[in-house]
């Protein structure tokens, strides 16, 4: 499949310093060695680029490859790369051009330079400090290694059912090209490293914020991009959906740790969303993708059930929105009108039968989520409603 978005092509340097992902070690992944920058970055340094290489815009510092890089158990991934520069200033909706970084900067040599360079579209990473790790357009290190813990504790690309795009490299920009970008702040300037995550993803497709393709805002043509011209496909599409929607709802218990002193760990949610920070590959699978926003809490047993709860509230209403779109599309598409109730169980039984934390119970006039977890601990069981009758 060749990804549909805003062409953008970026220029390939060579990285100062690179931090691999212990699953990608053996292997040579020569176009994950390089840091990519746009023409508009070019004024900021004098390294001659290695070559050029095609993407599509992703979210609004980032960018994916046109085409596959490599194949996980069946599922083609592509190279995606955060951390290119952002288009758009960070304090109003306006473009950010060369106009108002030069208005920044106190250094009248890159200020000439930059002025002198070749119009071109503008794209900065510049030295604002922004959400705390990172710098605005860029990827600080701090959050890049976040990434990095959580992507090395998946077995490839799963963390027992919820899955996530893998970060394979972290790479350093050279520090001569670090000073001179942080030399363009606003307001307050980021002191860390600046790098960039090479990652691999299934799609540029998110649910509903930060790509030109949503399911919430043009299912009809994801059906299209993916290929799925017959009922069986999106009901199978749907099925890998909920499959993949439920574990990204109780990722606690999917990745929960006992501690000594009677506490538990696990991963949570930071300031990252269903809608926003996760794709979906061509099979209906849900991918987590900003791997940064994961973090892991310790709680008293007492809070687990408590937990539990939240995180699937915490999700719940934009994963059954998104399976509303793609039903009712399907539906549409190929004249297969069911009950909405009756389909969504059968759709959950379906995809829940050999998962490893969830079952499904009927109590009463609800089907409830059964929720278990890894470490097997019957008495941190929880249930959850997940349909009425």
């Amino acid at each position: 499949m060749k990804m549909k978005g805003l062409p953008l092509n970026l220029n390939a340097y060579e990285a100062s310093e690179t931090l691999t992902n212990k699953h990608f070690r053996e292997f040579k992944m020569s176009e994950f060695e390089n840091i990519y920058l746009p023409d508009s970055m070019g004024p900021f340094t004098d390294l001659i680029p290695r070559g050029t290489k095609e993407f599509v815009v992703d979210d609004n510092r980032g960018a994916v490859s046109t085409s596959p890089y490599l194949e996980i158990d069946g599922t083609d991934f592509y190279l995606s790369v955060k951390g290119i520069g952002s288009t758009t200033n960070p304090f109003s909706h306006q473009l950010l051009g060369r106009a108002e970084i030069c208005n920044l900067l106190k250094d009248s040599t890159l200020k000439d330079r930059i002025v002198n360079s070749k119009e071109t579209a503008p794209r900065y990473i510049t030295g604002e400090l922004w959400l705390r790790g990172s710098p605005y357009g860029g990827q600080g290190l701090q959050h890049a290694t976040t990434s990095m813990r959580v992507s090395e504790t998946a077995d490839l690309t799963s963390i027992h059912g919820f899955r996530v795009a893998p970060l394979v490299k972290i790479l350093f920009l050279p520090e001569t090209l670090e000073n001179e970008i942080k030399k363009i702040f606003w307001y307050r300037r980021f002191r860390g490293r600046v790098v960039q995550e090479a990652r691999l993803v299934p799609s540029n497709v998110r649910i509903y914020f930060h790509s030109g393709s949503t399911v919430g805002g043009n299912i009809s043509s994801i059906f299209d991009l993916f290929g799925i011209d017959e009922n069986d496909k999106a009901l199978d599409f749907l099925k890998n959906f909920v499959k993949s929607g439920i574990a990204f709802l109780t990722l606690l218990t999917r990745s929960i740790k006992s501690n000594k002193d009677g506490t538990f760990s696990g991963l949570d949610f930071y300031d990252v969303w269903l809608d926003k920070d996760a794709v979906l590959a061509p099979d209906g699978t849900i991918y987590f993708v900003d791997l940064e926003g994961l973090e892991w809490i310790t709680i008293g047993r007492e809070k687990v059930l408590e937990k539990i709860d939240d995180q699937i509230y915490r999700s719940l209403y934009e994963f059954i929105y998104a399976y509303e779109q793609i039903e009712r599309e399907r539906a549409a598409r190929f004249g297969d009108v069911t009950d909405r109730k009756e389909q969504f169980e059968h759709l959950l039984r379906q995809a829940l039968k050999d998962d490893e934390v969830i079952q499904l119970s009927r109590e009463g006039e609800s089907l409830e989520l059964v929720v278990g977890n890894i470490l097997g601990d019957q008495s941190l069981i929880g249930k959850f409603p997940i349909i009425d009758w």
